[in-house]
C-alpha cells in the first residue's frame, strides 16, 4: 500500500520520457541495420527488429493514450521494467554480456533513482541484476564475421556483470541522494514562494485598504452630514430620532475605522518609510514582539554607526523576523540583540538563553538546510524540521547577508548576520 501511495508524490515527465525512448529506439534500429547490412554479420535480424517495433507501439500508446503529463510512480516503474526487459532481450540475441552496449541497461535505474521512490529503484535495480545474470550464462553469440569467433576467459566474462552491478549500485545510491535533496529543496523553495506571496498580498491589501478609506471618506461624510441635518429637522420625534442617532453613531464609528486604515501622513510611522537603517529594521521587529511576548528583549546598538538606509524589503523583514521570532520562541527569559558596524561590515547578533542548537547539526554544518533531523532525542520535539531557519537564511542570503549559527558559552543559540556595507548599498 505504501508503494501505491508514493505514485502521487513521485512522477516522471511524460514528454521527456517519450523522447528518450524515441532516441533509444532510433539508436537500436541504426545499430541493427549497420550490423546486418553494412558489416553483414549474421544474427537473428528479424527477431530484433520485431522487438524494437513492439517497443515503438508501446511508446505510441504512452504518447497518445496516456493523458497525464506526469506519469505516476507506479506507471513509470512498469514502463522502466519493460524497457529493461526489451533491452535485455535484444542483448540475449546479440551476444549477451559480451555485447559492448550492455552498459545501457542501467539507464532505467539511474532515471528511477532521480525521479521515483526508493522502492522503485530497488525493484528496477534488482530486475537489472537478474537480467544481467541470465544473459551472462544464456545468450546467442555476438554477431561476428564468419571466420572469427569471439572467445574470452570465464573470469573476464564474469567480471563484466560484476563491474556493471557495482556501477549500478553506486549510480543509483548517489542518484537517489541527489534526487531526494533536490526534491526537498524544491519543496522548501515552494514554501518560500508561498510565504512571500502571502506577505506581498498583505502589503497589497494594506494599499487597497488605504485607497478604499480615501475613496469612502467623501460619501461617508455626506451620509453623516445628511443624517445630522435630518436629525435637527425631526426634533423631538423619539420614534425616528433613535434610528437617526444610531445612524449618526455608526457613521462616526465608520469614520474612526477608516481613519485607522488610511495612512495618515500626520501620524509618525517610520517603518512604512521607503528606506530605513538596519537598526530601524531590528527595533521595529523587536517592538512588535514586545507587544505579544512576556520575555525581555535587550537591543544594544551604541556601536552601530552605519547611516546607510535600505529600501524596505519584505524579504529582509521576514528573514530578520524569523530569527528574532525563533529566539523569542526558544528562549527562557531573555533575548539579546547586538547591532554594530565598522567601515567595512555591519553585523547583527541574535542571542537567547534557551537550550541552543542541537550540537550534531552544528558539527555537521546542517543548520540552514530544510527538513533536517537531529539525533539528539531531547531536541527532536523542540527543534522542528528547520524549515523556518532555511527560509530566513535563504531570504537574507539573497540580500547579500552572510549567516552563521553557533551556541554561546552559556548554552543559548546565536545567529550572526553580517553584511558588507557596500552590499547594503546595492539593496537600494
Amino acid at each position: 500500500m505504501e508503494f501505491l501511495k508514493t505514485s502521487k508524490l513521485y512522477t516522471l515527465n511524460k514528454s521527456t520520457y517519450v523522447n528518450l525512448r524515441w532516441i533509444a529506439y532510433i539508436g537500436q534500429i541504426i545499430a541493427i541495420f549497420t550490423v546486418q547490412f553494412v558489416l553483414e554479420y549474421k544474427f537473428d535480424y528479424f527477431i530484433c527488429i520485431s522487438i524494437v517495433c513492439l517497443s515503438v507501439f508501446t511508446n505510441l500508446y504512452l504518447k497518445f493514450k496516456i493523458k497525464e503529463n506526469q506519469l505516476s510512480n507506479l506507471l513509470s516503474t512498469q514502463y522502466l521494467i519493460f524497457d529493461i526487459l526489451q533491452l535485455g532481450t535484444l542483448l540475449f540475441f546479440t551476444g549477451g554480456i559480451t555485447n559492448p552496449f550492455v552498459i545501457l541497461i542501467i539507464i532505467p535505474a539511474v532515471i528511477s533513482s532521480q525521479y521515483l521512490h526508493f522502492l522503485s529503484s530497488i525493484i528496477i535495480s534488482s530486475f537489472i541484476i537478474l537480467i544481467l545474470t541470465l544473459i551472462t550464462f544464456i545468450h546467442y553469440e555476438l554477431p561476428h564475421p564468419g571466420e572469427l569467433h569471439f572467445h574470452a576467459p570465464d573470469y573476464y566474462i564474469y567480471s563484466i556483470p560484476l563491474s556493471i552491478v557495482i556501477g549500478l549500485v553506486f549510480l543509483v545510491y548517489f542518484g537517489f541522494k541527489f534526487g531526494e535533496e533536490s526534491r526537498i529543496r524544491k519543496k522548501a523553495f515552494d514554501k518560500i514562494q508561498e510565504i512571500m506571496a502571502k506577505e506581498n498580498e498583505l502589503l497589497s491589501l494594506g494599499g487597497q485598504a488605504a485607497a478604499a478609506a480615501h475613496s469612502l471618506g467623501t460619501p461617508l461624510s455626506t451620509i453623516l452630514l445628511t443624517a445630522s441635518e435630518i436629525q435637527k429637522e425631526i426634533g423631538k420625534n423619539h420614534k425616528i430620532s433613535k434610528d437617526l442617532d444610531l445612524l449618526v453613531s455608526q457613521s462616526l464609528r465608520c469614520r474612526e475605522i477608516l481613519k485607522k486604515l488610511s495612512l495618515n501622513p500626520n501620524v509618525e510611522d517610520n517603518f512604512i518609510e521607503s528606506s530605513i537603517t538596519l537598526k530601524d529594521y531590528v527595533k521595529e521587529i523587536v517592538r512588535s514582539y514586545e507587544e505579544i511576548s512576556a520575555k525581555k528583549f535587550y537591543v544594544k546598538d551604541e556601536n552601530y554607526k552605519n547611516v546607510v538606509r535600505i529600501k524596505k524589503s519584505v524579504e529582509i523583514i521576514y528573514g530578520l523576523r524569523n530569527f528574532i521570532g525563533n529566539a523569542n520562541k526558544y528562549s527562557l527569559k531573555n533575548i539579546e540583540i547586538i547591532i554594530n558596524s565598522n567601515k567595512k561590515y555591519s553585523n547583527i547578533l541574535i542571542k537567547d538563553d534557551g537550550p541552543g542548537f542541537p550540537k550534531d547539526l552544528i558539527d555537521r554544518d546542517k543548520l540552514g538546510e530544510p527538513y533536517i533531523r537531529t539525533v539528539d532525542q531531547t531536541s527532536i520535539k523542540n527543534f522542528g524540521l528547520g524549515l523556518g531557519t532555511f527560509i530566513g537564511k535563504t531570504l537574507l542570503e539573497k540580500n547579500f547577508a552572510d549567516i552563521k549559527f553557533n551556541n554561546s558559552n552559556d548554552g543559548g543559540a546565536e545567529v550572526a548576520i553580517q553584511w558588507k556595507n557596500e552590499d547594503l548599498e546595492k539593496i537600494n
